[in-house]
């Protein structure tokens, strides 16, 4: 214990900014609000479950040290900011043809994607995103140098991955709720056509912005 308490401070920083990137919502948190409240708990939380296990893999791929390879070719994160432009623009044609219905059908009534498609579609829209290796290199460079311990590497992974299972889970929860589909039922145009803006905006900064 007296070997790892000097990289414990480094380990908590990094989960607090875990839990502050948590309470920035982005395209992955804001796919799970959309889909909790149109199609309903279980949808989201398989949504929630796949971008936390997208969570999982990119701190995964930091603490081994791919992710500063990846960060270093500069080929490789084009390639990467192509490919998640590319499907948050998907994403956002998705949301504005249902902001375009003059009537919603009822979205639970009728044939929707399986649950393991939800959970596919939340590890694309978390892997795609090349600001997530940005952002992992950042945590991973708060917790772990040369000397860190195994036992801090594992921590980092687990704890980083539980936490943001925990903070998307309750997002899909919290956006699930009875309340909460009554509200979107009543804005449901307005909601879709936000989010169909915020996937435009998003994939535009994603394809133009340096990373």
């Amino acid at each position: 214990m007296t070997d790892l308490a000097p990289h414990l401070p480094g380990l908590l920083v990094a989960y607090g900014i875990l839990c502050l990137g948590l309470l920035s919502p982005g395209p992955n948190v804001l796919a799970i609000i959309g889909t909790s409240m149109e199609r309903g708990r279980a949808e989201g939380l398989a949504l929630a479950a796949g971008v936390s296990f997208g969570s999982f893999l990119w701190s995964l791929v930091a603490v081994t040290g791919f992710v500063a390879i990846l960060t270093l070719w500069a080929g490789a994160m084009t390639i990467l900011k192509i490919v998640g432009a590319a499907y948050l623009l998907w994403l956002a044609w998705g949301a504005f043809r249902s902001a375009a219905r003059r009537v919603e059908v009822d979205a639970r009534a009728v044939t929707a994607p399986s649950l393991q498609a939800y959970g596919a579609r939340g590890l694309i829209v978390q892997m795609t995103n090349p600001k997530a290796a940005i952002y992992w290199v950042a945590t991973t460079a708060v917790a772990i140098g040369p000397d860190t311990p195994t036992a801090i590497k594992v921590a980092l992974v687990l704890g980083c991955s539980s936490l943001s299972l925990a903070g998307h889970t309750t997002y899909a929860l919290a956006f699930s709720t009875r309340a909460a589909v009554a509200a979107y039922a009543k804005g449901r145009r307005v909601v879709q056509a936000s989010i169909g803006t915020f996937f435009t905006y998003a994939a535009y900064r994603l394809a133009t912005e340096r990373v």
